[in-house]
């Protein structure tokens, strides 16, 4: 019993880290995006 907590609390924790992850990743795209339009509209 001991042993299937833990794979829940483990496939719990993994699944909130890579939920975490992809909205980091998405944040750094439109940063990344803005700063480009933002050159651009300079240039």
């Amino acid at each position: 019993m001991n042993v299937r907590k833990i794979m829940i609390a483990a496939a719990l924790t993994a699944m909130t880290m890579s939920a975490a992850a992809c909205n980091t990743v998405r944040g750094a795209g439109q940063d990344l995006e803005s700063v480009a339009n933002d050159v651009d509209e300079a240039t």
